[in-house]
C-alpha cells in the first residue's frame, strides 16, 4: 500500500498538483484542508491554521507531510505590513503542526518554504545559497525564516525528520501574480518596455517542484536539511517574453526603454516593488541539492512555461496560487 502522505493546502497550485501526482502514482494521500473540498477519497477539514489548530486526528496514519499551506506573499503594502497576520499561519500555525505531526507519529515534514528567506536580489556573479544568512526584506519572508528556526528546534527536540524547501516564483497551469499579468500581456499583444533589462531570474516549474517534492519524500538523505530548487535556466524578462511569445505563436514586442525612466514611471504610479521583481535578478546556486540530494529538474524551463501557456489557452483555470 505505501507510506500516507497528507498534504496541507490540498487546494492551492502546489498542493493540488502534488494530490493529483501522488493519485497518479497510486499513493496514499491526505488532504489537509482549510475547508470541505469533495474532491478526494481521502479528505479531512482542519480549518483556519494557527497556533491552536487541532491536527491530531487528522494526522492518525500519516507517515508524511507535506506542508504547502501558507499566507501567501501579495503586492498591497498594508497586507505586506501585516507581520503579526503572517505569523499566526506562516510561523505559530507551521510548529503548531510539526509538535501535532511528532505526537501522532509522523515520520517526516515537508515545508515548502519560500526563496525569499535569502532576500530580494541576487547576482549571478553571487547567486543564493542554501547555507547563506537568512535576509527575510518583508513580513511574509520573516514568517517563513521564523517557522524553518521553529521546525529545526522541534526536530531537534522530538526526532521529526524536517526537509526544507525553498522555492523561487512558481511558473505553471494557473499560476498568478506577475508571471500571470505578463503573460496576457504577451497574449494581447501588448509592447513592453523590458528590451533592455539585462537581469536573471531563478524560476521553477510546477511540474519541476512537484517532482522534487517527491524526491525529498522518499529519499533519506533530504532530511536535516534545506534544498534550493529551480529549473536549470535563468532566463532575464527578455528571454521570458521570448519565450512565452514562443509558445503562443506570437512575435515578442519588446521595447529597448532605459532602466531610469521605467524607475521613474514606477515611483509615480506606485509599482515600484513590482517592477523590481520584472528588472532585478534573483539567482540561486543550486548545486548542492544536486551534488548532495541528488535531485535535478527533470523538465527544461520552456516546456515549462509551454505548459503553462497551454494550459491558459485552453481552459484558463486558475486552482490557486503559490508566491515565493
Amino acid at each position: 500500500m505505501g507510506i500516507c502522505i497528507g498534504v496541507t493546502g490540498a487546494s492551492g497550485l502546489v498542493g493540488q498538483g502534488l494530490c493529483q501526482a501522488l493519485m497518479a502514482q497510486g499513493r496514499p494521500v491526505r488532504a489537509l484542508t482549510r475547508q470541505r473540498l469533495g474532491e478526494r477519497p481521502d479528505e479531512v477539514v482542519v480549518g483556519d491554521i494557527n497556533a491552536d489548530t487541532h491536527w491530531r486526528t487528522a494526522l492518525s496514519g500519516v507517515d508524511v507531510v507535506v506542508h504547502c499551506a501558507a499566507r501567501v506573499h501579495v503586492m498591497d503594502r498594508a497586507a505586506q505590513s501585516d507581520q503579526a497576520a503572517f505569523r499566526e499561519v506562516n510561523t505559530h500555525g507551521t510548529a503548531r503542526l510539526a509538535e501535532e505531526a511528532a505526537a501522532a507519529g509522523v515520520g517526516r515534514l515537508i515545508f515548502l518554504s519560500s526563496i525569499k528567506v535569502n532576500g530580494e536580489r541576487a547576482s549571478p556573479q553571487a547567486p543564493f545559497r542554501a547555507e547563506d544568512p537568512p535576509r527575510p526584506a518583508d513580513a511574509y519572508a520573516r514568517s517563513k525564516a521564523e517557522a524553518e528556526s521553529r521546525l529545526w528546534a522541534i526536530a531537534e527536540k522530538t526526532g521529526l525528520e524536517v526537509v526544507v524547501i525553498r522555492p523561487p516564483l512558481v511558473h505553471g497551469p494557473g499560476v498568478g501574480g506577475n508571471m500571470a499579468t505578463l503573460l496576457a500581456a504577451v497574449r494581447r499583444g501588448l509592447p513592453l518596455p523590458f528590451g533592455a533589462c539585462d537581469n536573471r531570474r531563478s524560476l521553477i516549474g510546477l511540474d519541476n517542484l512537484i517532482n522534487g517534492i517527491c524526491y525529498c519524500i522518499d529519499t533519506p538523505a533530504a532530511a536535516g536539511h534545506v534544498w534550493l530548487m529551480r529549473d536549470a535556466r535563468m532566463p532575464s524578462t527578455p528571454d521570458l517574453v521570448r519565450y512565452l511569445a514562443a509558445s503562443l505563436g506570437r512575435s515578442p514586442r519588446l521595447l529597448r526603454v532605459p532602466l531610469p525612466v521605467l524607475q521613474a514611471a514606477a515611483a509615480v504610479t506606485g509599482q515600484s516593488q513590482r517592477l523590481l521583481r520584472l528588472t532585478e535578478s534573483l539567482c540561486m546556486d543550486a548545486a548542492d541539492t544536486q551534488a548532495a540530494l541528488g535531485w535535478q529538474p527533470p523538465l527544461s524551463l520552456e516546456e515549462g512555461l509551454r505548459r503553462m501557456v497551454r494550459a491558459a489557452v485552453c481552459d484558463g483555470t486558475n486552482p490557486g496560487q503559490y508566491r515565493p
